[in-house]
């Protein structure tokens, strides 16, 4: 569920979001509750393994608003019992008795925004926390009974900054999350970086800093016993995001809320990405489904292969897919066990180029 509220836009967010001062909670869930309604036909009668709110920022909702959108859930759908349930925050609206209600309404993960443990840092990425609140925040979630707890930082950001990037993994360690979520800065057009960087304000730090951070961070996190499952991601035993590695599976998903996207296992669709049309075509009975796809085939393997090579867990290979293989073995790039191939984190910042040169032997080309 995309919940596309913030208060401010971050410096590099090119997603589909909503500023707003105050965040239209009654008429955001009685959209929901239209789609919700519009849609439960075309989803399965199973109980949801795994429930995300995302943004945006879900946790603008607050505990009521919240509280709410999982009445609208459960009109439609049953939650396993054992299934992970994910809410987006930022630092600065966790508390206590919020957390409690979050958890009291079913959520049991939370996935802090956090992004940097620098003050500088934080001002320049126009997010809305203090460096004190990301801390309280994990404080106040554990209180509030939610103890899984994963974090978000970025990384290679430019050097002007000044941001000790091995100070920001020290001080996330110390609050102990179960998971990390590690992602490089890109420079989007139409964002203040974007515009920052074309009137030369701001330079992009270069390949050689985020290979070096990434590696960085490979090396710190693994020695603190995580393990690095994805790319971005990183878990401790048992902690792994289900609801994230379902995507990298293609299992399929219902998607709701503005720009939202969902998978039928063939077929994808996307929902109307601005949230006043969103919410204006539900509210009048219309349907909010902008646009959809069927992969072919081939899209289909390519599309397999490259999710694959995302994961520790890698992808089952054709004889002549390790056949070409061989080579990233030799440069430590990749890994074979039996006729399962898998890059590791020096191959990972080659992933795009590895991917595609293993489709094309897909292809016959």
């Amino acid at each position: 569920m995309h919940v596309p509220f913030c208060r401010r836009r971050c410096s590099y967010c090119d997603f589909s979001i909503a500023v707003r001062r105050a965040v239209p909670a009654d008429a955001f869930v009685r959209a929901i509750e239209a789609e919700l309604a519009q849609r439960t036909s075309a989803a399965s009668g199973a109980p949801l393994a795994s429930v995300y709110l995302g943004g945006g920022t879900p946790s603008l909702l607050g505990a009521d608003g919240v509280a709410r959108l999982f009445d609208a859930i459960r009109a439609r759908f049953a939650i396993a019992e054992d299934a992970e349930v994910t809410l987006e925050a930022n630092p600065d609206d966790v508390s206590a008795a919020v957390a409690r209600r979050w958890r009291d309404a079913g959520v049991n993960r939370l996935s802090l925004g956090v992004q940097s443990f620098d003050p500088g840092t934080l001002a320049w990425m126009h997010r809305t926390h203090t460096v004190e609140q990301s801390a309280a925040a994990v404080d106040a979630a554990r209180t509030g009974g939610i103890e899984n707890i994963s974090l978000d930082l970025i990384f290679a950001l430019p050097s002007v900054l000044r941001r000790d990037w091995d100070r920001d993994l020290s001080q996330a360690l110390a609050l102990a999350p179960r998971h990390l979520s590690l992602y490089g800065l890109t420079v989007e057009q139409g964002t203040p970086l974007g515009r920052w960087q074309a009137r030369g304000e701001v330079t992009e730090a270069p390949e050689e800093k985020y290979e070096r951070e990434f590696l960085e961070a490979d090396r710190r996190l693994t020695a603190a016993g995580f393990e690095h499952y994805e790319v971005s991601n990183y878990a401790l035993p048992g902690a792994r995001a289900r609801h994230n590695a379902s995507y990298w599976r293609r299992v399929p998903y219902l998607g709701v809320g503005p720009s939202a996207h969902s998978f039928d296992g063939a077929r994808r669709s996307w929902n109307v990405g601005a949230y006043a049309a969103w919410s204006r075509a539900l509210l009048a009975g219309e349907g909010a489904i902008e646009g959809s796809e069927t992969l072919d085939a081939g899209n289909e393997e390519a599309e397999r292969i490259y999710l694959g090579l995302r994961t520790v867990d890698g992808l089952e290979a054709a004889p002549e897919w390790l056949a070409r293989a061989k080579r990233w073995v030799a440069a430590g790039w990749a890994r074979t066990e039996g006729t399962r191939l898998a890059l590791t984190p020096t191959g990972w910042l080659r992933l795009d180029a590895l991917a595609a040169d293993l489709t094309a032997v897909a292809r016959g080309s």
